[in-house]
């Protein structure tokens, strides 16, 4: 079974909230068995208009990676990081 793979790429627009959405994302990661492959770091924009943070999240299945979206304790978290950030988030399938 292939991997699913979340990949976000985001501004952030409050530094001091953005860090609850963080913390508020723990169980919900944890839970769906997120491993974190890309977390910010320096990035060198070659085309089109990059954002200043991307993240890339690895779950153990498509599957898994959109149920860790639509969960609750995710849900909770992705309104703290509306209200802090601007981005684009996708559900892709690993190889």
């Amino acid at each position: 079974m292939a991997k699913g793979y979340w990949i976000a790429r985001i501004d952030i627009r409050d530094p001091e909230r953005y860090k609850d959405y963080v913390a508020a994302t723990k169980v919900p990661f944890e839970k769906y068995g997120a491993v974190f492959h890309v977390r910010g770091g320096e990035i060198t924009e070659l085309e089109g208009k990059a954002r200043a943070r991307n993240v890339v999240i690895e779950f153990p299945s498509r599957q898994a990676a959109v149920d860790c979206y639509y969960s609750p304790e995710y849900q909770i978290a992705a309104k703290i990081r509306q209200e802090a950030a601007d981005g684009e988030l996708v559900v892709v399938d690993g190889v």
